[in-house]
């Protein structure tokens, strides 16, 4: 095994320093930065046994701070969007940012990805990153410390998330690693293969706030519990698709939430590269990358664009504060928030 290792990344304009950190196992490798706590790469190895990096990330600091694409980062309180940029709870009204439209997106102004977090841990294979979100933080209550922990092992990535609050709170933890399984540099990734195993998914309304339906995917464009490349139905005029000019959406994952189990998957065709998902959480966001046009340039010069990754967010569903059937996003004073999600590779 590797020795442990990190680098200086940058400096924040308040003269926090930003550090990168090193895993290995085997391998397989990976980089995290603890601005943002963002996954910067992980390299993987192809049929050839040639190491592809298969996330995408930036080379400098000032690239991470502009980009608005949340590429690679830990994303909270709240993963994806709550609609009217407001929640009542126990009888309170909280107010949020409205920063995607007239609603409130991934954490806010200055959520979590924008945020220098704290190492606590650190050996070759594992990384263990915390943040504390003060009350009032977004305008969220509570006083929340996170805990996350980032473990390489031989055939993939594990996270886990753990959260306590000192009073009731939203909480709802996500990785926006984006996944480009020919490579980073690649190029679009319609011809990669995916799936999703799910047989109900969220349906939105056309600023992509769930309608707080549980529909079936069943002779729709959202079924895919088959492999399918992503560019066959990607830009299909299937209402759902054509909102969000493409997919992201949510959908609900088979089995039991709070098990560990399989969720999705993807194959890179020219490098043999299959990513499985298992996740504990309820639900998973399968976003094609519709939006990444505007991008800084990324790692050793690749020309991100549009579809150029895909993300798989493992979550709790999107808006569930203003739907009482969705999966409760609340975190009660004093329990503990927990949730696992592992990423596995092979090659064929």
């Amino acid at each position: 095994m590797n020795a442990p290792m990190k680098r200086l990344f940058g400096q924040m304009p308040d003269g926090t320093v930003v550090e990168q950190y090193t895993l290995n196992r085997g391998a397989l490798s990976c980089e995290i930065l603890t601005y943002g706590g963002a996954l910067r790469s992980l390299r993987v190895p192809g049929r050839s046994g040639d190491l592809v990096d298969v996330v995408l990330g930036f080379d400098t600091l000032e690239d991470y701070r502009r980009q608005d694409k949340y590429i690679g980062a830990l994303i909270g309180r709240f993963a994806n969007r709550i609609g009217g940029a407001s929640f009542d709870l126990n009888g309170m009204h909280y107010p949020l940012a409205a920063n995607d439209g007239e609603n409130h997106l991934h954490g806010g102004l200055t959520g979590f990805d924008k945020q220098v977090w704290t190492v606590e841990e650190f050996s070759a294979d594992t990384l263990v990153l915390s943040l504390f979100s003060p009350d009032g933080q977004e305008n969220y209550p509570g006083n929340l410390s996170i805990q996350v922990t980032y473990h390489l092992e031989c055939n993939g990535l594990t996270i886990e998330y753990q959260a306590e609050c000192d009073r009731d709170t939203l909480c709802n933890l996500t990785s926006h690693a984006y996944f480009n399984l020919n490579g980073h540099d690649s190029g679009p990734v319609l011809n990669q293969e995916i799936q999703v195993l799910a047989s109900r998914y969220t349906p939105t309304d056309a600023h992509s706030i769930p309608t707080g339906v549980l529909a079936p995917v069943e002779h729709t464009p959202m079924d895919l519990r088959k492999p399918v490349k992503i560019g066959v139905l990607v830009d299909d005029s299937f209402a759902q698709l054509a909102f969000a000019k493409g997919y992201d959406h949510n959908w609900a994952v088979d089995g039991a939430p709070g098990s560990l189990r399989p969720a999705a998957a993807a194959y890179g065709p020219e490098t043999g590269i299959t990513l499985e998902v298992l996740t504990t959480q309820p639900g998973i966001q399968f976003y094609s990358g519709n939006y990444l046009d505007g991008c800084p340039t990324g790692k050793r010069g690749a020309p991100y664009a549009k579809r150029w990754a895909f993300c798989l967010e493992t979550q709790g569903y999107p808006d569930a504060p203003h739907h009482s059937g969705f999966p409760s996003a609340v975190l009660r004073k004093g329990e503990l928030y927990r949730q696992t999600t592992q990423y596995r590779f092979s090659a064929r």
